[in-house]
C-alpha cells in the first residue's frame, strides 16, 4: 500500500510538505499544480513552487516529491517537463482535477475532462519528453458535471503513457461536496492496466476500510484528511497492519503548528503570514478541541509577535517534543 499526500493549490505548499512529511506514514508527496501556459517557464517558477529540487526533490524528511504540472498544450507542457526533469524532478505528474472555476476558463484542470483525446495526447507528448525512466502520471476527476466519460478518460490518460492514475471520485461540479462516489474508482481500475489510487473523503480509518472495501483499491491519496489530522496515514498503515496505535495528540501536534508557524514568517510578508496560519490552524479544528480555542484566540490576530505569543511561541526557536519528532 501507498499513501500520498495531495496536492492542494494555495494550501499544501512547501511548508506544510516539510511538515506533514515529518509526521511519517507518507510515501511521496506533489507539488501544487505549475501553470504552463504557452511559454517555456523559467527556473525561478519551479523554484518558487518546488523548491525541494535543490534538495533532491524531498523533503526535509526524505519524502519524495513529485512535480505536478496543469496546462493544455500538449507541446507546451512536454518542454517544461522535459525541463522539470533535467532540474530533478522524479516524477512528472499531470493535473486533470482542480475544480477552480479561474483555472478551468483558462483550459486547465478538470475542463479537460470534456476532451479525452486531448488527455491523450498530452500524456503522450509529455512521455515522449522525458526520459524513459521518470513516470510520468495523472489525476483525474470522474469528469465535468457527470461521470458518463470517466472510462474514456481514465483510458486516454493509461493510453497515452501515464504509469498509474490517481482518481478523485467526484466531478468538477460537485466540487468537495460529500459523498465520495469511490465505485467509479472500481470501474476505472476495470479497464486500464495500470494502479490507480483512491481520493477523495477519506477524514478517518473508517473512510479509508469502506473506501477500500468499495473502491477495491490498494493505494490512496490523501487530502483534507491528512492536513486536518497530520497522522491520518500513520492510524491507516497501523489498521493495515493490525497494530495497536496512539493517535497524536494536541501537545505532540503543538510544536508541528510552531515550526509551520516559524517557516511561515520566514517565508511570507507579515501581512500573509497569519492568513497561512489560521488556513491550517482553521482544518485542525476538525479534529482537536484545543484547535478550536486556541483559532477563537488567533482568528482576529494579525500581529505577528502577538500569534507567537498565542502559540507559546516567545523567545523559543524550537522545542524538544518537535526535534524529537523530526
Amino acid at each position: 500500500m501507498q499513501i500520498a499526500l495531495a496536492p492542494m493549490e494555495g494550501l499544501v505548499d512547501n511548508i506544510l510538505r516539510d511538515v506533514l512529511t515529518r509526521v511519517g506514514g507518507i510515501d511521496w508527496c506533489v507539488t501544487e499544480f505549475i501553470r504552463v501556459c504557452d511559454q517555456l517557464l523559467p527556473k525561478a517558477q519551479f523554484d518558487k513552487l518546488a523548491p525541494e529540487l535543490r534538495h533532491g526533490a524531498q523533503t526535509a524528511a526524505g519524502v519524495p516529491m513529485r512535480v505536478q504540472l496543469l496546462g493544455s498544450d500538449p507541446v507546451c507542457l512536454a518542454e517544461n517537463a522535459a525541463f522539470a526533469c533535467e532540474l530533478g524532478a522524479p516524477v512528472i505528474d499531470l493535473n486533470f482535477g482542480c475544480p477552480a472555476k479561474t483555472v478551468n476558463k483558462s483550459r486547465g484542470g478538470a475542463v479537460l475532462l470534456k476532451e479525452p483525446e486531448l488527455l491523450h495526447a498530452i500524456v503522450r507528448e509529455v512521455r515522449r519528453a522525458v526520459p524513459a525512466h521518470i513516470p510520468v502520471t495523472a489525476k483525474m476527476r470522474l469528469g465535468f458535471d457527470s461521470p458518463d466519460a470517466a472510462l474514456d478518460c481514465g483510458t486516454a490518460l493509461a493510453e497515452g503513457g501515464a504509469a498509474h492514475l490517481v482518481v478523485h471520485a467526484r466531478t468538477k461540479v460537485e466540487g468537495y461536496k460529500p459523498p465520495a462516489h469511490w465505485e467509479w474508482v472500481a470501474r476505472v481500475q476495470e479497464v486500464v492496466k495500470v494502479p490507480v489510487f483512491a481520493n477523495g473523503e477519506i477524514w478517518t480509518v473508517e473512510d479509508w476500510r469502506r473506501c477500500r472495501e468499495v473502491s477495491g483499491a490498494q493505494d490512496f491519496m490523501l487530502g483534507r484528511g491528512l492536513v486536518s489530522r497530520p497522522d491520518l496515514a500513520l492510524q491507516i498503515a497501523a489498521a493495515r497492519a493490525g497494530h495497536d496505535y496512539q493517535p497524536l495528540d494536541w501537545p505532540a501536534l503543538l510544536p508541528l503548528l510552531q515550526e509551520f508557524w516559524r517557516q511561515a514568517q520566514a517565508k511570507l510578508s507579515p501581512r500573509y503570514a497569519p492568513g497561512r496560519l489560521k488556513q491550517w490552524l482553521g482544518m485542525l479544528t476538525r479534529g482537536y478541541p484545543e484547535a478550536v480555542a486556541l483559532f477563537a484566540e488567533v482568528r482576529r490576530e494579525s500581529d505577528c509577535q502577538r500569534i507567537s505569543h498565542l502559540l507559546g511561541m516567545v523567545d523559543m526557536q524550537h522545542t524538544e517534543t518537535y526535534r524529537a519528532i523530526a
